[in-house]
């Protein structure tokens, strides 16, 4: 074997494509370049750096198949978690159901590929006798994207090895054990600081080159995460040693406080509290959408697409938001459902949309929102599409609740084949999102803290503030021994972000399966529907799609399933890895 390709092996990081022909394990690390004809101007540092954005979602295909976990083309981003499901597979992890040979598409061997792909530019940027400024851009993107990557091991799988340069034979880091998970967190925030003094300040266009404040916001992100993972997994076999949760929270806030603070976004909105959320993600050019702080620009000619996106949301395509979402919508009083005097009960979909927080109606279909829109005038609404609701597999459903976010009803980008709708990654209202939810877990939280973000986000769909010391008990809030503040920050995040792919790292932070474990994703009142859903109902008549497969619903192990095992072919090369618990 080939001295490069043994060493790739032992780190558990096999090369581009996994190839391991005879021809490929006598080239270079660089594929089709080398470091006698590479690196020489700055614009090889940005050819170089570009192959790792097609790493944020243009080449995905499928929800799980990026390292964010969602699809560029698809809204199905909470896919297989309590909000959002498909009758097409089961959501085994949730289920207790996965195996020691299962984990994350993009797993710990594709991780350290890119890893090493990244350090190989970092290298060769210390080396660059021009000027640094020629290749600044480049080697800020290099540093983002490491801790991009690094970000997906922690997730992951906890606590791994920090490698930050190209290894050799002799390289100690081949046999070593795995650093604790604060270091790989306090690495990652370090390369995002790196990657922010270095990127453009400018917001750009939101597609091709990363800025600084996108930097920020994944920063917010990662210290959010580690420092509410540390707070609420402290005493369990993933918690982490020698835990300082108050310092990533800290981090959390100011990350996003910077991002705010700047000036360059807002979020997007007209003044029309009915529309305004829901019209924030179908622009079909977000350039200029001053929430959008990152989104994909679909080419069919460069086989860019979004699929059939508009097309699959115009009918559930088999997949399905739940009740448990449902009844988090406050109503427009804002108070929770279980005590206004507003709402109208469950009987329909049209009844619990009533008197709702206009995300409701904005985030799942009801019968008076506009279908399909023709160029000739022509307008068909939602009940038409009702009618058909389980007549057919194109029209089933597990749950009678279907997805309208990130819909267009404009028919003449619609395709049945591949189309362009581009899609937001990421948006303004997130950093609002972080900073309320990290001031508040560090117990510092006051009332201009919530009226410059949570109340920013509540003011766009008309609904009551949140107000210190002034929330109304919630007989049915999801975390019942936390303080009502948590629980309320907590279910803004929610309908704030749902389908965007962020409940899972949600519930995995905050060790809260514990509370999912014995329920079942539940749907709407199957009588409500014309045709006859042919689903198991509750008692009280709701779609139970797994009630008959998985009677005593959600088996997700806490002691084992927050984490993802380290792949056995890995401790075989490295027997000091060492396995995660419960594995």
């Amino acid at each position: 074997m080939n001295k490069l390709k043994l060493i790739i092996a032992l780190a558990g990081l096999s090369m581009i494509f996994h190839a391991c022909q005879d021809d490929f394990l006598d080239r270079n690390p660089l594929d089709e370049t080398t470091e006698a004809n590479f690196f020489k101007k700055p614009g090889d540092f940005i050819v170089y750096v570009n192959r790792f954005h097609l790493q944020l979602g243009p080449t995905a295909v499928g929800p799980s198949e990026s390292p964010h976990g969602r699809s560029p083309g698809h809204s199905w981003g909470d896919v297989q978690t309590d909000v959002q499901i498909t009758n097409n597979s089961l959501p085994e992890h949730f289920l207790g159901l996965s195996t020691i040979s299962d984990g994350p598409d993009y797993n710990f061997g594709d991780a350290y590929e890119d890893v090493r792909r990244v350090n190989y530019l970092l290298e060769h940027s210390r080396k660059w006798q021009g000027e640094f400024d020629d290749i600044k851009q480049a080697v800020g993107e290099g540093h983002y994207f490491r801790a991009f990557f690094y970000w997906n091991l922690l997730r992951n799988y906890g606590n791994v090895p920090w490698i930050d340069k190209v290894l050799t034979m002799n390289s100690p880091e081949l046999q070593g054990a795995r650093d604790p998970r604060n270091v790989i967190a306090d690495n990652i925030i370090a390369d995002l600081d790196t990657a922010a003094m270095y990127l453009m300040t400018e917001r750009g266009n939101g597609y091709s080159r990363l800025n600084k404040w996108y930097a920020l916001l994944l920063q917010s992100r990662v210290a959010l995460y580690e420092g509410t993972w540390e707070k609420y997994h402290a005493g369990t076999p993933f918690g982490a040693s020698n835990a300082n949760p108050d310092k990533y929270l800290s981090k959390a806030a100011a990350a996003a406080k910077e991002i705010m603070d700047s000036g360059l976004y807002s979020l997007h909105t007209t003044g029309n509290p009915e529309s305004d959320y829901y019209n924030t993600f179908n622009w079909r050019d977000h350039t200029n959408n001053p929430e959008a702080m990152r989104w994909i620009k679909m080419d069919v000619s460069l086989d860019i697409t979004a699929h059939r996106k508009l097309f699959t949301l115009a009918t559930p395509d088999s997949k399905g938001l739940t009740k448990s979402l449902v009844e988090q919508y406050l109503c427009t009083d804002g108070d929770p459902i279980a005590v206004s005097a507003l709402y109208q009960g469950d009987n329909t979909i049209e009844d619990e949309a009533t008197n709702r927080d206009p995300r409701f109606a904005q985030t799942v279909w009801t019968q008076g929102s506009v279908w399909y829109e023709y160029d000739d005038g022509r307008i068909e609404y939602y009940s038409k599409a009702f009618e058909r609701l389980f007549q057919d597999n194109i029209y089933a459903s597990p749950t009678g609740y279907q997805q309208r976010k990130e819909y267009l009803e404009l028919v003449r980008y619609h395709s049945s084949q591949e189309e362009e709708s581009p899609t937001v990654t990421s948006r303004y209202a997130e950093a609002l999102l972080n900073y309320a939810e990290a001031k508040t877990e560090l117990g510092s939280l006051t009332q201009e803290d919530l009226d410059i973000s949570i109340n920013v986000l509540r003011d766009r769909v008309a609904m009551p503030h949140l107000v210190l010391g002034v929330i109304t008990t919630d007989p049915n809030w999801q975390y019942p021994d936390l303080s009502p503040i948590i629980n309320e920050v907590r279910r803004e995040r929610l309908v704030e972000l749902v389908s965007e792919d962020f409940r899972q790292d949600d519930l995995f932070r905050w060790a809260a399966m514990k509370y999912l474990i014995g329920t079942r994703p539940i749907g709407a009142r199957a009588d409500q529907f014309n045709h006859d859903p042919g689903l198991p109902v509750t008692a009280d008549g709701n779609i139970d799609i797994f009630k008959n497969a998985f009677p005593n619903g959600y088996q997700f192990n806490v002691d084992r399933d927050y984490l993802w095992p380290i792949p056995e072919g890995e401790l075989i090369l490295n027997p000091n890895l060492g396995q995660n618990a419960g594995w």
